[in-house]
C-alpha cells in the first residue's frame, strides 16, 4: 500500500532519518517502536506530506507521491492521520468534525447527501452515532480519540497513520480504547502505520514492528520474534526493565552469578554484556543454594518487584530485579536461591 525507499531527512541540516526502506500492505498494521527523537514521527509526517524527503522515495498505490524534487500534497493523498492531541475542532459538532475531512476537492464531485452517509458510516463503526450533534468538549477523553480515528475513516483512506493515540489516556481507558480501536481497523482491512514509544502498545496493536534508534531501523519482524530474538543489547532493553552486566564468554558458556549460561554465535571474549529481563529470574525461597537476599519488596497487584541483593565473584555487590506475577510478597533480609528463564536471557558481544 505504501513503500519507502532509501527515504532519509534532515531539519536543518541535521540528520533525522537515514537510508529508510519498509512497505506497510494492505490489511497490516505496523508499528514503528523507538525512543523520542529516534525519527518515528517523522517517518509519519513524510507519509502524510508534511514533509519532503532530501533523498528516497515515497509510492502509495504503486505511484510515486514523493521524491527529494517532487511531493503530493497532503490532501491529495487520500491518508488518514490521527494525531496525538486529535485536533478535533471546538467549535464544531462531531458530525461537522468528520465532514471536515470531506471537503477537499478529492470530494467536490460528491453530493452532501453522499458525504453525510461516508460521515454517518464511519460514526457507526466507532460506535459515536449518539454523539453526533455533541461538542468535543462535551466527551471524554476516549470518546474525542474515536472520533478522531472516525474523521480518519470518513474518506475511506488507503493508509492510516497513528500518531501516539494513547498518550493521553489512562491506563484502564487506554486498554479498553486500543483494543476498540483495532477492532475496527481489522473490520475496514485499511493499511495502518502507527508510532508509538511504548513497547506492549506496539506489541498489541502491530503485527509487524520496526524498531528505530538513531534514525535508522535497528530490527523489523513480528512482534514475537523481535521480542523473543532481539538482535542487540538496545532492543532487548527496550521492552521493559532488565538486569544488565558485563560478562565473558568462553568455550560458548557465559559466565553469570547463577552459573554457566550457555550461548551461540559469540567467540571468546571478555567483553560480553549479559541482559536479564525481570522476568527472567525466578526466585525459589525452598532452594537448596542461597544465591541472593531480598531487600524489599513492591507489590503493584498484578505482579510484584523484588529487589536482590548478591555477590558475584566476578563484579562484587550486584543489586538485581525480579518481576514475580500474582501478588507476592518477600520480607527484607529473607535469604532466596534464584533460577534462570533461559529465554528471557540474552548475551551480546
Amino acid at each position: 500500500m505504501i513503500e519507502f525507499k532509501h527515504i532519509s531527512h534532515q531539519y536543518d541540516h541535521l540528520p533525522s532519518v537515514h537510508d529508510i526502506s519498509f512497505s506497510v500492505n494492505s490489511h497490516e498494521v505496523v508499528g514503528l517502536l523507538g525512543p523520542s527523537g529516534c525519527g518515528k514521527s517523522t517517518i509519519l509526517r513524510l507519509a502524510a506530506g508534511l514533509e519532503t524527503p532530501s533523498q528516497g522515495e515515497i509510492w502509495l498505490k504503486g505511484e510515486k507521491i514523493a521524491d527529494a524534487t517532487t511531493s503530493l500534497r497532503p490532501e491529495d493523498r487520500g491518508i488518514g492521520m490521527v494525531f496525538q492531541d486529535y485536533a478535533l475542532f471546538p467549535h464544531m459538532t462531531i458530525m461537522d468534525n468528520i465532514l471536515f475531512a470531506l471537503n477537499s476537492q478529492s470530494y467536490n464531485k460528491l453530493s452532501q447527501g453522499q458525504k453525510n452517509k461516508m460521515a454517518l458510516d464511519s460514526l457507526e463503526q466507532t460506535h459515536l452515532t449518539d454523539y453526533r450533534d455533541s461538542f468535543p468538549h462535551q466527551l471524554s477523553g476516549g470518546q474525542q480519540q474515536r472520533v478522531a480515528l472516525a474523521r480518519a475513516l470518513a474518506p475511506n483512506p488507503a493508509l492510516i497513520l497513528l500518531d501516539e493515540p494513547f498518550s493521553g489516556l489512562d491506563v484502564r481507558l487506554k486498554e479498553q480504547i486500543r483494543d476498540d480501536m483495532l477492532h475496527v481497523l481489522h473490520e475496514i482491512g485499511t493499511a495502518v502505520l502507527i508510532v508509538t514509544h511504548d513497547s506492549e502498545e506496539a506489541m498489541f496493536m502491530a503485527d509487524r514492528l520496526l524498531v528505530m534508534d538513531k534514525g535508522a531501523i535497528i530490527q523489523s519482524g513480528a512482534p514475537v520474534d523481535v521480542f523473543c530474538r532481539p538482535d542487540n543489547a538496545f532492543v532487548a532493553e527496550f521492552f521493559g526493565e532488565v538486569n544488565r552486566f558485563e560478562t565473558s564468554v568462553k568455550n560458548g558458556m557465559a559466565d553469570t552469578p547463577f552459573g554457566l549460561f550457555p550461548v551461540e554465535d559469540i567467540d571468546d571474549t571478555e567483553h560480553a554484556t549479559m541482559i536479564i529481563r525481570n522476568d527472567g529470574l525466578i526466585i525459589d525461597p525452598r532452594g537448596e543454594v542461597t544465591d541472593a537476599v531480598v531487600v524489599e519488596t513492591i507489590m503493584l497487584g498484578r505482579y510484584s518487584i523484588v529487589h536482590l541483593e548478591l555477590n558475584w565473584q566476578r563484579l562484587g555487590a550486584m543489586h538485581l530485579h525480579a518481576r514475580v506475577p500474582g501478588i507476592t510478597w518477600y520480607d527484607a533480609g529473607t535469604e532466596v536461591s534464584i533460577k534462570l528463564d533461559n529465554s528471557q536471557v540474552f548475551v551480546f558481544s
